[in-house]
């Protein structure tokens, strides 16, 4: 499955596309919310930090009160249909980002509320006008404070600009990102549809598989690219503007200004790196061109060659091809089952037999390892693998005891593959 990016959606997902497990209705509400809160704590803030006259807040106040009136009409009480369609997602942004650049120049503690227009700019489609959108919002928080666009961009053009483009590339990133995502959950949802269409005549088998696919297999892929994204993308795009805005601040030092950009610059590799890893993660891409018992011992060699434990790949019974789901959670439990072996075990050797029957499919997974005591654990190896499993109607077994090695048995209905899914 591959992640394509649509240009011609926002990358900030419409309201219409709200799922039933909770999240999204949730993340509307915050939405509408947001930009009201911004705006009240910008408004607290200058309130508390002072040195202002009464003709000073009069004005202030007259335009704190136009945005807070804007913010009400297009954003907390416009229909989701209105705010959806395209001009009136411009119109919403323009007035955003224009009452809150007059009050930023007014005040800098203001640009609180101009965060808001990162999210308006995302709305907006085609995917270009969303980047110039984005783009514009970066120039003028970052360059309102420092003397406006102009000004900025003619004492330090090359700072700016890479600030620019470092937030810009960012954020629009990890909107296209999050929905090709979306993209390919709703990619997957229609699979499990098909899956039932094609095998009514098993009513129960394909219930369990829709509702617990969708609900704990979806649920599951997104709290892990959450989890990754959190640990791994945000924190380096955190740390690439960190030396940028460090950068700025050693303008006169030329070495020191070189230090800190090539410091930028090589966080940005790394997060470039671990995007295009978490792309990778979403497929196998072992099945998509071997069947399962070649993918498995694909995996089982390559283990073996970094690790210098001998794994040996059985298949029996009448090996075919299964579902993409079946197949792909097959092999994602040897991958796992493999590492918790390198990890914990201190094994001599490990077998591996893939077993094809009429209605199952059984992977078994020993070693002569350490072994220990089954049972709760802090670690998420196993209680992941059980997961998979049992989102598909399947079970997982665990037998093992100290010193007495691990076997891991992953029982999973054998269902076909469809036509369309057959290479």
């Amino acid at each position: 499955m591959s992640l394509d990016v649509d240009w011609a959606r926002p990358m900030w997902p419409p309201e219409s596309a709200r799922t039933p497990d909770g999240w999204q209705p949730w993340l509307f509400r915050v939405e509408r919310i947001l930009p009201g809160v911004l705006l009240a704590v910008a408004t607290v803030v200058t309130l508390g930090v002072g040195g202002h006259d009464a003709r000073w807040w009069a004005v202030t106040g007259a335009w704190v009160a136009a945005a807070g009136l804007w913010v009400l009409g297009t954003v907390v009480l416009a229909p989701p249909r209105l705010r959806e369609q395209p001009a009136f997602a411009l119109l919403t942004f323009l007035g955003v980002i224009g009452l809150g650049s007059v009050l930023e120049v007014r005040d800098i503690t203001f640009l609180i509320f101009m965060i808001f227009a990162f999210l308006a700019a995302m709305r907006l489609r085609p995917t270009w006008l969303a980047f110039a959108a984005l783009a514009v919002t970066s120039l003028l928080i970052n360059t309102l404070g420092n003397g406006g666009p102009a000004h900025a961009l003619r004492e330090r053009p090359a700072i700016w600009i890479t600030i620019i483009v470092v937030q810009t590339a960012a954020i629009g990133g990890g909107g296209l990102l999050s929905t090709a995502i979306a993209r390919q959950n709703e990619e997957r949802r229609r699979m499990l549809d098909d899956l039932a269409a094609a095998h009514a005549e098993n009513e129960g088998l394909q219930q369990q598989l829709l509702s617990q696919a969708r609900e704990a297999g979806i649920l599951d892929e997104r709290q892990r690219l959450a989890l990754e994204i959190h640990d791994t993308l945000a924190q380096g795009f955190t740390g690439i503007i960190t030396q940028l805005e460090a950068a700025a601040l050693a303008k006169d030092d030329p070495a020191e200004w070189q230090r800190h950009l090539d410091s930028a610059n090589a966080l940005a590799r790394e997060n470039l790196t671990a995007a295009r890893r978490s792309v990778r993660a979403l497929h196998p891409e072992a099945l998509d061109a071997a069947t399962l018992p070649e993918a498995l011992a694909g995996v089982a060699a390559r283990w073996s060659e970094r690790t210098g434990v001998p794994a040996v790949v059985t298949a029996t019974g009448d090996p075919r091809r299964l579902h993409p789901e079946i197949e792909s959670t097959i092999l994602r439990v040897t991958q796992e089952a493999l590492s918790n072996v390198d990890k914990h075990a201190a094994a001599d050797r490990v077998g591996l037999t893939l077993s094809y029957m009429d209605d199952e499919v059984t992977l078994d997974v020993r070693d002569d390892g350490a072994g220990f005591t089954p049972g709760p654990g802090p670690g998420f190896g196993l209680p992941g693998m059980r997961r998979r499993v049992e989102r598909l109607a399947g079970t997982l077994h665990v037998e093992s005891e100290p010193g007495g090695g691990t076997a891991i048995s992953a029982v999973l209905p054998a269902v076909p593959s469809p036509p369309e899914a057959a290479p």
